[in-house]
């Protein structure tokens, strides 16, 4: 039987383990972010939402959610 290799990310600020080869629109799915209301970085980079499900999470890898808030 295979093993489950879990690593830890950090998401705004938050340590979370997750399961290893996981990928950020798994993530983001888990998490219930709604991607229209949202900018996503990682490390430090702005993502492009067309390629959120190509992108797998690599050990301590930073992702700051960042919503968008209507208002005038």
């Amino acid at each position: 039987m295979k093993k489950i290799k879990k690593i830890k990310i950090k998401i705004n600020g938050k340590i979370k383990s997750i399961i290893q080869d996981y990928r950020l629109s798994e993530l983001l799915k888990i998490l219930k972010i709604p991607l229209n209301k949202v900018a996503i970085e990682l490390n430090e980079e702005i993502i492009d939402k067309k390629k959120i499900s190509k992108i797998k999470l690599k050990k301590n890898d930073k992702i700051e959610i960042v919503h968008f808030i209507g208002g005038g």
